[in-house]
């Protein structure tokens, strides 16, 4: 407890899911939190979001609304939190999309929405805040990447896995340049998570239990993991960790695939 007190944290897409349990998460530690959501159809489960930590925390929270892929909009987002909390600094590029098509049917409206919000929102959003941490000397930025960012994990997503590996590489570039001014930058990887982003997909019982059976601790992750390495990644604990892509994902990422059958073998031979 209170290993971030009176830190100010803004999380971007934090109206639910994995978002919401992020800003849960840095909020129990003592942080303050702005939650960021993208458009008015949002503000009731940000607002939802707002009332569950103040219910259950001590600091100082917002809600702002911002699409983080809009350089405008960034900038009135994050001086709103200044106004309000204070400069940040944590900084949690949360805020994603997922649109599932093949390859030859995604548009061009498709792939520049994607890359604007999981790639162009990093770039904004870190752009905007580092000047200060930079002056402050402290900072930390924390980018929420994939699997994807490492391996191509399904045929039916190239433009959302060419941008998790975007996110990875920024963030990389990011610790080079900021890490001298004692700014750390970092990035988590999740695996499959049941959240709204994948409900429907994972809602036919055969593909969950193959996402589950695919995973070496066989069960997907949940929101409250994915915002527990966040908060560690916020920490002093983690002060020289520097460009690092934490995955948290059951060692799915270091299981290279192997025929079905020498995988039933294995089975047989650990029972």
């Amino acid at each position: 407890m209170n290993r971030l007190k009176d830190r100010v944290a803004l999380v971007t897409g934090a109206s639910r899911g994995i978002g919401a349990a992020i800003a849960e998460g840095l909020a129990e530690e003592g942080a303050h939190v702005a939650i960021n959501y993208k458009s008015a159809e949002q503000k009731e489960e940000a607002e939802s979001v707002l009332s569950n930590l103040q219910t259950h925390f001590s600091g100082k929270y917002m809600i702002v609304e911002a699409n983080v892929g809009v350089k405008n909009e960034v900038d009135r987002m994050i001086s709103e939190v200044e106004k309000e909390l204070g400069p940040v600094d944590i900084l949690v590029n949360n805020a994603g999309v997922a649109p599932f098509q093949p390859f030859l049917k995604v548009t061009e409206d498709i792939w520049d929405a994607t890359y604007q919000t999981n790639v162009k929102s990093i770039f904004l959003t870190s752009q905007r805040v580092a000047p200060q941490m930079i002056q402050k000397r402290y900072g930390k930025i924390i980018n929420i990447a994939s699997t994807a960012s490492l391996l191509v994990t399904s045929p039916v997503i190239p433009h959302y896995i060419s941008s998790k590996a975007a996110a990875h590489q920024l963030t990389k570039a990011l610790a080079i340049e900021l890490g001298q001014f004692n700014i750390n930058v970092n990035a988590v990887g999740p695996s499959t998570i049941d959240t709204e982003m994948c409900r429907e997909y994972l809602a036919d019982s055969a593909i969950r239990e193959k996402e589950i059976q695919a995973n070496p601790m066989k069960r997907l992750g949940t929101e409250k993991q994915i915002g527990d390495a966040v908060v560690f990644l916020a920490s002093e604990e983690a002060m020289q960790i520097n460009g690092h892509l934490l995955m948290v994902d059951g060692g799915l990422t270091v299981k290279a695939a192997q025929p079905e059958d020498h995988m039933q073998h294995e089975r047989e031979a650990l029972t």
